[in-house]
């Protein structure tokens, strides 16, 4: 399966439909995403969802420092998590 950490996604089922997540990494086994939006779902506990379940909102090219870091495998911290989504939300409101 492909790498799509970092990844901005739209959840297309469930009860978090519609909200905006963060690819906080890849399930090679269960061929499962793990989301993490930084509020309902923290990094230390990221929500499973199968690919087919998100649609995808940014392939990786959105920079954000926490992102960037999340990409590289660094330690990331909720907070700045949720940061990169607001900025992200900012940006294509804009456009």
């Amino acid at each position: 399966m492909y790498d799509y950490t970092g990844w901005i996604v739209r959840s297309e089922a469930g009860r978090d439909k519609g909200t905006l997540l963060c690819v906080a990494g890849v399930d090679q086994q269960a061929c499962r995403l793990l989301l993490a939006d930084g509020k309902r779902r923290k990094l230390a506990a990221p929500k499973r969802k199968k690919l087919g379940h998100v649609s995808i909102a940014d392939q990786g090219t959105f920079s954000h420092p926490a992102l960037d870091a999340l990409r590289q495998g660094l330690p990331v911290t909720d907070r700045s998590l949720r940061r990169a989504l607001a900025a992200f939300r900012e940006t294509t409101r804009r456009v």
